[in-house]
């Protein structure tokens, strides 16, 4: 039996970035009525204590759906360098905080460490990961995880997408992430590839 005609449709995104929620929407838009944490009128934060990106998306998720009493999604994804260790990884939104050089890690700041760490440095190759989680009130819970390889340019490139976009190159297309436009980046990109496998597993669930 197909989950997703026995569900409710509003799905409640563990998440108030408005770049992220636009995403999972124009993704799963067909099948769910995504709203954001704000919308559902959740304010509780919970602590991202996950050692991988799933682990992340889980806990999010699942503080989101006790909270509102609805399914809930979240994704949890960032960027990893190859010849950083896998860096900045987990640490990907908060980069800059990371070992106490900043109080604050915007998207200049993160961006910033990343280009300084890169200087000299030939290997240039990255990817994007992503994990997504869908969890029921329930505790049922649905996950799926996605990538996108890309190399780190010298200098940023373009004005679409945020976080590391304009610096993450993908070479197929000869353009950043924020050089892409929204159509092609929605089907290319690590979240992108996330959502698609997890909409395949409702299906078959």
């Amino acid at each position: 039996m197909n989950i997703l005609n026995n569900m409710e449709k509003i799905l409640v995104v563990a998440s108030n970035n408005k770049n992220k929620i636009r995403e999972i929407k124009q993704i799963l838009g067909d099948i769910f009525t995504p709203v954001s944490l704000s919308e559902a009128g959740i304010t509780s934060d919970p602590e991202e204590t996950g050692k991988t990106f799933l682990e992340n998306a889980v806990i999010k998720a699942k503080a989101a759906a006790e909270a509102s009493g609805k399914a809930a999604i979240a994704d949890d994804s960032g960027l990893c360098v190859f010849a950083l260790d896998g860096e900045p990884g987990v640490y990907s939104a908060r980069y800059a905080c990371k070992d106490g050089e900043h109080e604050n890690a915007s998207d200049e700041k993160n961006n910033e460490k990343l280009i300084r760490k890169m200087e000299g440095v030939a290997d240039r190759r990255a990817v994007f990961r992503s994990a997504v989680a869908i969890v029921w009130p329930d505790g049922k819970t649905v996950t799926a995880e996605g990538e996108c390889p890309g190399v780190i340019t010298h200098t940023p490139r373009g004005s679409n997408g945020f976080g590391y976009d304009p610096y993450f190159l993908v070479e197929e297309y000869g353009k950043t992430f924020a050089e892409l436009d929204g159509s092609v980046k929605n089907v290319i990109s690590h979240r992108a590839h996330a959502l698609a496998a997890l909409k395949k597993k409702l299906t078959e669930l």
